[in-house]
């Protein structure tokens, strides 16, 4: 037990402890803004990445409109008596008694999803208990990830490539939201290949191909890899750096899965899924997304704006034939149409002209992302009592 008074340690975005309860409160939410729905199938999903953004987004669409079974994989921390445990740790707890609550069967295992002994565990979990996957969700993002093969330890950067990046960005130093520069010298060939080994394609292939090697893909396998392409404005230090060659990677991976044999075998399909705009613990790390994002916010409203839930609930429905596959040129899912109409993005663009202005008009907007970061930590969740001493200590679940 370990029942104590937290605050939240913040600097800027960074907010380094999680309230349990607010982290809870936000998976509630969520569920609870999923309509429930009976499928006739239950089919068998891993999702990678399971605890935070569009990954906890789908497994929790999965689980309320789909009745998925199968497995969730993360990478947090337990409370160690210095620092909570990570928000994550606490939002997989909720789900998974919220699943539990629901009668689904779904397991949780926290490992490194990089590692060839996560891949070994994780596949012996899903061939005891589920057989043949029909769904590999791949939603991770690190900052870092060992290469199973050499052991080299790759570093990812945010950068621009060719010239320096310089745009206006938002400071939450203060007590209020302002306008601040950010300047990135570009990235090195280096950092370039780096960020590709941790964000590219590679991970992802080498969970297909440990399934394929178990006999674990089942007729008509899909898999598919969250990716992001945005607008021209933020376009120089994500689409077009260092973050955005990995993306490509990433989608010649989906081509490169779609020719295998092990694929074809199965009249299996890969996809990257281009999701629209988030808040999420690794947008907020990227410099101008938030005033950005805050900018998008402001044009579109509340309605306007499409959560990572309704997002996901549109995804599983075009994977699973509910509705047709919203596919670009290049083969991509798209689920981002609402954010790159032409007019929200001549809009977004006028504001981003005059940043300070921008701000002006937008200043419920930056309020709102700000609260969205608490959030992702638990902390400025509605319906929560703060100030009281709470249980920081909660145990990995297990199923039932």
């Amino acid at each position: 037990m370990s029942l104590r008074q937290i605050e939240p340690k913040q600097r800027g975005f960074l907010i380094v402890n999680a309230h349990p309860e607010g982290a809870a409160q936000t998976v509630r939410r969520m569920w609870d803004g999923i309509e429930a729905r009976t499928d006739g199938r239950k089919p068998v999903a891993l999702i990678l990445g399971h605890s935070a953004g569009y990954g906890l987004a789908t497994l929790l669409a999965g689980l309320r409109q789909h009745g998925i079974r199968g497995v969730g994989v993360a990478f947090e921390a337990a409370d160690t008596g210095r620092r909570t445990a990570t928000a994550g740790w606490y939002r997989t707890t909720a789900a998974a008694q919220l699943a539990a609550e629901d009668g689904h069967d779904i397991r949780f295992v926290n490992t490194d999803a990089f590692s060839t002994d996560a891949k070994t565990q994780v596949t012996d979990l899903v061939e005891q208990h589920y057989g043949p996957i029909d769904y590999l969700v791949y939603s991770l993002a690190a900052p870092r990830r060992t290469d199973p093969a050499t052991g080299t330890v790759h570093h990812s950067v945010i950068k621009p490539l060719g010239a320096a990046y310089e745009a206006p960005a938002l400071d939450f130093a203060g007590p209020d939201p302002k306008i601040s520069r950010a300047r990135i010298e570009p990235g090195t060939e280096d950092e370039t290949r780096a960020t590709v080994a941790v964000m590219g394609g590679d991970d992802w292939a080498l969970w297909v191909r440990a399934l394929a090697a178990r006999r674990l893909l089942a007729d008509k396998f899909t898999t598919v890899a969250l990716t992001y392409v945005g607008s021209e404005v933020t376009a120089p230090v994500y689409r077009q750096g260092t973050i955005g060659a990995a993306k490509e990677h990433l989608e010649q991976t989906a081509h490169d899965l779609n020719t295998s044999a092990m694929l074809k075998e199965k009249d299996g399909r890969a996809f990257t899924v281009v999701a629209g705009a988030a808040v999420t613990q690794a947008s907020s790390a990227i410099p101008s997304i938030a005033l950005y994002t805050a900018f998008l916010r402001t044009v579109l409203g509340e309605r306007g704006f499409h959560s990572t839930a309704e997002q996901a609930v549109e995804l599983w429905d075009q994977l699973e034939g509910r509705t047709p596959l919203v596919l670009d040129e290049a083969g991509r899912i798209r689920l981002d149409g609402w954010e790159l109409e032409d007019q929200v993005q001549d809009r977004v663009r006028q504001l981003w002209a005059d940043p300070e202005k921008g701000l002006e008009a937008a200043r419920a907007g930056a309020d709102w992302f700000m609260s969205q970061v608490r959030e992702l930590y638990g902390w400025g969740v509605d319906n929560v009592t703060y100030g009281q001493p709470v249980e920081t200590d909660l145990a990995w679940p297990t199923p039932r």
